[in-house]
């Protein structure tokens, strides 16, 4: 179907000679009549489109807008337009502006013009679909690198958490953070790498649910207190007055908001002032960063949004991967909302606008995922991972914490050791030889009651279908390496899961 010529126009003498044109020529041909036939023919798939000037009417032209709107960016379908009166022909002039990528052939047309401009549009089209193998091979590479970055970061976060609760002095919080601050800023890269992936290849979904503006604020300036603090900035937060509620991706508003606090941290001289102002209008909640940093060029207001961009002098040093704003622009856009930037010059300071109509009424309390868990955690708990590093340092963080734990290396000897002693939760896993995860978790669940055992999935696969796969296979909940053991802890604290 993707190396077809999809031929489009009214059935009849016309058709069937270019049909018996390109069936001569060894190339494969399809044909339909109408627009809504054209709309699911497109779908399907095709190496390149024939249609005739007549056919550009309305309806027509929109269903190919639409179509060509929604490709992907690797995809530019090729048009062969057969024009009556060629380049004179208003009708054509107006398809060439509205639909880009065409070649105009005036009829009447030799065979082997006509032969040679559809091998054209189909080598063409070949050279995009090779285009979106390397795209695919790239978002491949890119989630299996995730992967193998992740897990070596797990035992180091969990070492280091061990080492906060053993030796709890100022010398080793102090070496501790330092390890803890890294860790987060690897994991920070991974992630932002494998978002630039999805969202280029349009496959990032959000995750709407209820939240807050407090929640989102809060959560935000956490993750950018560091940078703050380390310049001894002065941050000014003022909220609306009363709870504002969202319908939006938690997760991503605040990645939205700590990039662009990130930002100002990072381009203010020490000792700047950073305000983040929140303001509701209607159904949009308006985020705005200002602060009286570097500023920008007037030329930077818009590019500086684009992939790995940074605004620099000559001889300043790169900050970061350029990720951040891209991102925060694409969020924005997802959530249907936008993100701009202002500046009064160089020198002069930026400020930063996040919009975002996600406000909605509601009485309903945000619930907060996080529990604290009183006294010690009194469960059986069994740890399966091949990563042996892994594995004993977060037995010996839970052990600390006062549960009884058991490890594991394989989905196997996970079956074993459930059936000899069944734990009450099975922190496990995806990628591990003998027996993965999904088969694992698969096998437990057919043999274990749901309300007598929990399931808890900790792996370096990250993405959104990881997480369903991991759901779809039986787990309760899905954590990514490196852990955040609150988190985890979070997710012990709930009560087991019930049967339905």
């Amino acid at each position: 179907m993707e190396r077809r010529i999809l031929v489009y126009g009214p059935p009849g003498r016309d058709a069937a000679v270019v049909e018996r044109v390109f069936q001569a020529a060894a190339i494969a041909v399809g044909h339909c009549a109408t627009p809504d036939a054209l709309a699911q023919e497109l779908a399907a798939g095709a190496g390149a489109l024939m249609l005739y000037e007549e056919t550009l009417q309305p309806a027509t032209l929109g269903v190919l807008s639409a179509h060509l709107r929604q490709q992907r960016p690797w995809s530019d379908l090729p048009i062969l337009l057969l024009a009556k009166h060629g380049a004179e022909s208003l009708e054509a002039q107006r398809a060439i502006e509205i639909l880009g990528n065409v070649t105009l052939l005036e009829r009447p047309v030799r065979t082997m013009a006509l032969v040679s401009a559809a091998r054209s549009a189909l080598r063409a089209r070949d050279r995009q679909y090779e285009v979106r193998a390397l795209d695919q091979r790239k978002d491949e590479f890119l989630a299996a690198l995730a992967h193998e970055l992740r897990n070596p970061l797990a035992p180091i976060g969990n070492a280091m958490a061990i080492l906060q609760r053993q030796h709890p002095t100022p010398q080793t919080a102090r070496l501790t953070g330092i390890v803890e601050r890294q860790v987060r800023h690897l994991k920070r890269l991974v992630d932002d790498l494998l978002d630039i992936a999805r969202i280029t290849n349009g496959k990032l979904e959000l995750q709407r649910s209820p939240t807050t503006v407090a929640s989102v604020v809060q959560h935000a300036v956490e993750i950018a207190q560091e940078g703050i603090a380390a310049k001894d900035h002065l941050l000014a937060v003022h909220l609306p007055d009363g709870p504002v509620h969202l319908d939006a991706d938690h997760v991503r508003l605040v990645q939205c908001v700590a990039n662009l606090l990130v930002n100002a941290a990072k381009f203010t001289p020490p000792q700047g002032r950073i305000t983040l102002a929140v303001d509701v209008a209607g159904p949009v909640a308006r985020f705005a960063v200002r602060d009286n940093g570097k500023g920008l060029e007037p030329a930077f207001l818009d590019t500086i949004f684009g992939m790995f961009a940074q605004s620099r002098t000559q001889g300043e040093p790169a900050a970061g991967l350029g990720l951040g704003l891209h991102l925060s622009r694409a969020f924005a856009q997802l959530h249907g909302g936008s993100l701009t930037a202002s500046s009064a010059g160089p020198g002069r300071g930026s400020e930063f606008v996040l919009s975002v109509p996600a406000v909605v009424a509601s009485d309903a309390p945000h619930a907060d995922e996080r529990r604290a868990i009183d006294g010690p955690l009194q469960r059986r708990i069994l740890v399966v991972d091949d990563n042996v590093d892994a594995a004993t340092t977060l037995a010996d963080l839970l052990t600390l914490q006062g549960a009884t734990v058991t490890v594991v290396h394989d989905g196997a000897q996970a079956l074993a050791a459930i059936a000899a002693q069944p734990p009450e939760v099975v922190v496990m896993d995806i990628g591990m030889p003998v027996m993965d995860g999904y088969a694992t978790a698969r096998v437990i669940r057919s043999r274990v009651p749901r309300e007598q055992l929990t399931l808890i999935a900790l792996t370096g696969w990250g993405q959104y279908a990881d997480r369903a796969r991991a759901l779809e296979a039986g787990f309760d909940h899905h954590l990514v390496k490196p852990l955040d053991i609150d988190a985890l802890l979070a997710r012990l604290a709930l009560p087991p899961p019930s049967a339905g």
